[in-house]
């Protein structure tokens, strides 16, 4: 409880990580915030059928909060959203000159407080993914301040735990994106970094993972743990293995 984990990807797609982390955490019976920026409902809601959780059903009952971030922007952008209960859009920064993302803080505290008849085991907010802000016009300050209000409400207050993707690139001319990227690895207590291989692609190895637990956020003196796996990921799981010993190289 009260962690941050940041899901770092370079030269591949991690969004196999937030689809674990979503049907793990609903399995586990807690409350979830999602804040889906980057595919459809019914693209995760596909996924996760895969991984024996109905997402619609989540919703219904309540466990689940979801946010289509690109039917929002659409509606924001055509003039077509209404606003729910006299509360404006959580995205509602994209009509507007000022890059504030106190709407979208907002919907994460309200939908992860606790109400009475809540017995949910712990709140949990999922981000996919973080750049999108940053493509939408958010400033990186706006961003990482949005992330801090959120760590301050969910972590510290609540005692919940946040999961945030960000895409990364070592090469990239994205400054802004950057910053947001070494900024949250600052502040992480653990670090999915995943990364296509060097060598490019591989029918049997589809990329390696580095698993950083940061000691050093808890002003300790050891040094941040690091572990390093390969990963093949298959139709319903993703098998892990040391590097160089994938089961189609022995």
């Amino acid at each position: 409880q009260g962690k941050f984990t940041l899901l770092r990807d370079t030269r591949t797609d991690g969004s196999f990580l937030v689809h674990h982390f979503l049907s793990f955490y609903l399995r586990a019976g807690c409350k979830v915030c999602f804040v889906a920026l980057l595919q459809s409902f019914s693209h995760y809601n596909i996924v996760a059928q895969k991984l024996g959780v109905n997402l619609r059903a989540a919703k219904e009952r309540g466990q689940l909060v979801f946010l289509e971030g690109l039917k929002t922007c659409l509606d924001l952008l055509f003039g077509e959203e209404e606003e729910q209960s006299g509360q404006p859009s959580p995205l509602q920064f994209i009509s507007e000159n000022a890059s504030n993302l106190k709407a979208l803080f907002d919907f994460v505290r309200t939908s992860l407080t606790p109400t009475g008849s809540d017995s949910w085991k712990g709140p949990v907010l999922l981000v996919d993914d973080l750049s999108v802000l940053l493509s939408l016009g958010a400033t990186p300050v706006a961003v990482l301040d949005f992330i801090h209000y959120c760590r301050v409400a969910v972590c510290s207050q609540l005692k919940g735990n946040i999961v945030v993707l960000v895409h990364s690139s070592e090469d990239s001319e994205d400054e802004e994106n950057e910053l947001v990227v070494n900024s949250l690895c600052h502040h992480s207590d653990l670090i999915l970094w995943v990364e296509g291989l060097v060598t490019g692609f591989c029918k049997d190895v589809h990329g390696q993972i580095k698993i950083i637990r940061r000691a050093s956020l808890e002003l300790t003196a050891e040094q941040d743990h690091l572990q390093i796996y390969q990963y093949k990921i298959q139709d319903k799981n993703v098998t892990f293995f040391a590097r160089g010993l994938s089961a189609a190289l022995l």
